[in-house]
């Protein structure tokens, strides 16, 4: 019986971000190539994109590719771009069928050109999409994200069109990369680490972490089901007591 069957679907988080992680050791595992684990997790995005849409969620953010990716061997990062080419080209139809609007932030002129021109397409075909957000998050880290944040602020100090005082955290906000989005409420973590690896380090404040030991390869809609259900099953107190929140459910109700 699918985990889909225990969700409380009007309880499932609004955005839930993923750090697909364990391609390369999932085909070493099978004394296969690092490569051959990252065209192994296409259909892990692809069932966890659809199981999604199935339960409602309305945001989903992959961290797809790192700025720290980079330094990585350049066959393996020739083939990481030629998946993600090859991958948003043959899935763009089903992103429509499923009213999926993709979007994505980073670092991206640093892509290859035939990356970014299938990505660009592919953004403007789904701009009129409603079921789900997918964000892809390519050249993107953090810390450089954060940092970008604070020289636009400070260029507008400078030219007098911001004063410091005015500076909150509904402004800082606007200057990243999700700006217009909720924060997430749920961050997933493949492969059985446990950190953070330089992703959303700003809008997962509140988010509740969920690791898995599965490789992203064996990931799929029934593990993101298992996550969201174990999601419902937590307190969110967001810095108040367990009291306060009940005694704020009773004011809401009265």
């Amino acid at each position: 019986m699918s985990k889909f069957n225990n969700l409380d679907l009007t309880r499932v988080p609004a955005h839930i971000a993923i750090i697909m992680d364990g391609n390369g050791r999932w085909a070493q595992g099978q004394g296969k190539d690092r490569t051959f684990g990252h065209w192994s997790g296409v259909e892990s995005v692809r069932d966890s994109i659809e199981g999604a849409v199935e339960a409602g969620v309305k945001i989903l953010t992959l961290y797809a590719f790192s700025t720290e990716n980079w330094v990585r061997p350049v066959e393996e990062v020739n083939i990481l771009m030629e998946i993600l080419v090859s991958s948003i080209h043959h899935e763009t139809e089903n992103l429509m069928k499923n009213g999926i609007r993709l979007q994505a932030f980073g670092q991206l002129d640093a892509l290859p050109e035939s990356c970014r021109k299938e990505l660009f397409e592919a953004i403007d075909a789904t701009a009129s999409n409603s079921t789900l957000t997918l964000n892809l998050a390519l050249s993107y880290g953090s810390r450089w994200e954060i940092l970008n944040a604070i020289r636009i602020i400070a260029g507008k100090i400078e030219e007098n069109e911001l004063k410091a005082a005015e500076i909150n955290e509904d402004l800082f906000c606007s200057f990243l990369c999700t700006a217009g989005m909720p924060d997430p409420d749920l961050l997933i973590r493949t492969s059985g680490e446990q950190r953070i690896s330089n992703f959303l380090l700003w809008q997962i404040a509140y988010a509740e972490l969920y690791f898995t030991p599965k490789f992203w390869p064996d990931f799929r809609r029934d593990d993101l089901f298992e996550a969201i259900y174990d999601f419902q099953n937590r307190k969110r107190r967001f810095g108040s007591t367990s009291e306060q929140l009940i005694e704020s459910k009773i004011s809401n109700l009265g």
